[in-house]
């Protein structure tokens, strides 16, 4: 029996929807592609009742990587604001580091209508107001999905591979039917709450250590956003993607031991009140904001799974876990991952296979290109969850090199030469943190082990197990090594 379609895309999200127009465009339109979402055709995107919650950050390098490799080139209205990095500030505002060179700030309401005319363009077909349920499984491989259509109706359809891009609590990720290399739960310590406004304001104080319509900020701190950080993006000289993220035990760690009950949305509030810069803060208001001025939203925060593939299956976009362990960006690991799998994808179609090992340079290429750092951003966001508000202080202000911010500001893990003892000129400021200077060389030696390993990421299936037990070896040292913090000081 032929298949319905050569591919459906159950999700039409970022991640989604760019797969769809890479198949489309690496199979020279030939192959027939259906993306099946759940929102009406006049809401592609939307996450969830609250809107289409997102940082909205992304580097110009993931947009050029799009046009470069797909042709497709954002411009405004989807593309609101354009920035020239990304600051990460110390608790007591006094330290910063350059984290990523030029960017810009999306309208995540209004790109995916643009995403989705692309698409049309290149012959995507649409599913909407659909909800993908069950794989449908057929000698060990993925053969198609079950569902209910926009009337609640159930369907059925057949295609040559599905693509899993519905978010990082995936139905059909946790019950794939076969068996498969593909992690199904991830761990609740390794998912983060977010949540944020998009403000318009009256400008109070002028502080750009609070907000500059030239750079996105972020501020670590353990009392605001514990085992987190917190964000100012601007869209503007008088608008502001603001908000934080959190982990659950983070949180119940931080209210603990101040004896608080806070939750999510109060310290959102309290970091936009504690904002001297945004005065007299309201809800952005107009067409391309309504609905989406609000809302919060579960972002995973590891590396990204192991192994992505299976028989006629890939997981992408959060339903993949790729936003960063360090910042919980999404977008740009989204672009490279969607663009690299549609090759994939169009290339097994050609070759009438999409067995695993037909689908596994997926793996191999997100790897090399991009995935490799993932372990390490992992390690160090665990190691800096250890840590108080002076100890960041004291690390960001003492142990940060000039070649330590060109590693960050290249999203490589810092090699923290200034907390090496051979260093004479250091030894006064390495024995005043003796602990902190051991615990940033720790994650430095670890990043390299893992960086190396990863690039070492098996060319096919059959050594694949030996690779991922040595990688879990290595982060399960880590994970015992760097026990939260439950004192904040």
């Amino acid at each position: 029996m032929n298949p319905d379609y050569d591919v459906i895309i159950a999700g039409g999200g970022m991640a989604g929807l760019i797969t769809a127009a890479s198949v489309a465009h690496y199979s020279n339109q030939r192959a027939r592609v259906l993306v099946v979402d759940r929102n009406p055709a006049a809401e592609p995107g939307k996450k969830t009742r609250n809107g289409w919650t997102c940082g909205d950050a992304v580097s110009r390098n993931s947009l050029s990587y799009l046009a470069s490799n797909l042709g497709i080139q954002y411009g405004r209205p989807e593309v609101e604001h354009d920035v020239k990095g990304i600051y990460v500030y110390s608790p007591d505002h006094k330290t910063k580091v350059l984290f990523e060179g030029e960017g810009h700030l999306l309208n995540r309401k209004l790109a995916p209508r643009r995403q989705v005319k692309d698409a049309q363009k290149l012959g995507v077909e649409f599913m909407w107001g659909a909800t993908a349920e069950r794989l449908l499984a057929e000698d060990g491989s993925i053969a198609g999905i079950t569902g209910r259509d926009s009337e609640g109706e159930p369907f059925r359809a057949n295609a040559k591979a599905v693509i899993d891009a519905t978010g990082s609590s995936s139905v059909l990720r946790r019950f794939l039917p076969i068996e498969s290399y593909i992690e199904r739960e991830i761990d609740m310590d390794d998912i983060e709450a977010t949540g944020r406004y998009i403000l318009e304001f009256d400008r109070g104080a002028e502080d750009e250590t609070y907000f500059t319509p030239e750079y996105c900020l972020i501020h670590l701190d353990q009392y605001i956003a514990a085992a987190g950080y917190a964000w100012v993006f601007p869209k503007g000289q008088n608008k502001v993607n603001i908000g934080l993220g959190v982990s659950k035990s983070g949180l119940d760690r931080r209210n603990r031991r101040f004896n608080k009950q806070d939750n999510l949305q109060n310290l959102i509030d309290e970091y936009v009140k504690a904002n001297p810069v945004i005065k007299n803060p309201r809800l952005a208001h107009g067409e391309a904001d309504e609905e989406n001025a609000k809302g919060n939203w579960q972002v995973p925060v590891r590396r990204q799974n192991d192994c992505m593939v299976a028989n006629g299956f890939a997981v992408v976009g959060d339903a993949a876990w790729l936003p960063r362990p360090l910042d919980a960006g999404g977008i740009g690991p989204s672009i490279y991952a969607s663009v690299i799998l549609g090759k994939v994808v169009a290339a097994a179609l050609e070759a009438n296979d999409t067995g695993q090992e037909s689908l596994w340079g997926y793996n191999v290429e997100y790897m090399k290109t991009h995935g490799f750092q993932m372990a390490s951003f992992e390690v160090l966001r665990r190691y800096l969850q250890t840590l108080t508000n002076e100890q960041i202080n004291y690390g960001m202000k003492h142990f940060l090199s000039e070649e330590d911010i060109q590693a960050i500001t290249d999203r490589k893990h810092p090699d923290f030469n200034r907390t090496q003892f051979f260093n004479p000129a250091m030894w006064f400021r390495v024995l005043g943190d003796l602990n902190l200077a051991r615990g940033l060389r720790y994650t430095a030696k670890k990043s390299q082990t893992l960086v190396t390993h990863n690039l070492e990421y098996p060319e096919s299936p059959g050594r694949f197990a030996a690779w991922r037990d040595h990688l879990r070896a290595e982060l399960r040292e880590t994970v015992e090594k760097f026990k939260p913090l439950d004192a904040l000081q």
